[in-house]
């Protein structure tokens, strides 16, 4: 079997660098760009994710998902970082976020626009307390705690609302436990 992309630039094939930024800037870029106050601040999250991504290409085990859920989680967690650093709000409501449905540029595979509208039609299928719990949790990066706290709510409840939304998107979109497509 074939290294993954991320393999190979974990063993330094600059080549792959070059690749892994052609196929998925325009992820990262759309991510970055939603969840940033300005261009340039999209722009400086983008250089910060693709250097985290070569930094931590070591540690990417194909076993444990594609290298696209990687680059995704790696940049999720480096947007949530910098948006709790500066306590800035995201740009936008995150309800017109997720009803803007073209997550990813034009330009991005479209089975990334296919993902991004059955996500967006299995959130409108849950109740809206746990909508706005997998929100704030999801797109604004706040612990259960923290929602517990903003929406006066017990932690259980939060915890309840949270897993039991995940399983019944993770159920619409039929997706396993992992995030694997289990269609035949």
């Amino acid at each position: 079997m074939d290294p993954s992309m991320l393999q190979r630039i974990a063993s330094g094939d600059s080549a792959a660098v070059r690749e892994c930024i052609d196929q998925y800037g325009p992820l990262v870029w759309s991510i970055a760009r939603r969840l940033s106050r300005t261009p340039s601040d999209a722009e400086d999250a983008t250089q910060e994710i693709f250097l985290d991504i070569w930094r931590s290409a070591g540690r990417f085990d194909a076993s444990q998902g594609s290298d696209k859920v990687f680059i995704a989680m790696i940049a999720r967690r480096r947007l949530i970082d910098r948006l709790r650093k500066t306590s800035a709000e995201p740009p936008m409501d995150p309800v017109e976020m997720l009803e803007t449905v073209a997550w990813a540029d034009p330009g991005t595979a479209s089975e990334t626009s296919v993902e991004a509208e059955q996500a967006t039609r299995a959130l409108a299928e849950l109740r809206p307390e746990q909508r706005q719990v997998l929100e704030l949790g999801l797109l604004h990066g706040l612990s259960q705690s923290e929602i517990a706290a903003r929406l006066s709510m017990p932690l259980g409840t939060v915890k309840s609302f949270m897993r039991r939304g995940l399983i019944k998107v993770r159920e619409y979109m039929n997706l396993d436990a992992e995030g694997v497509s289990v269609r035949v």
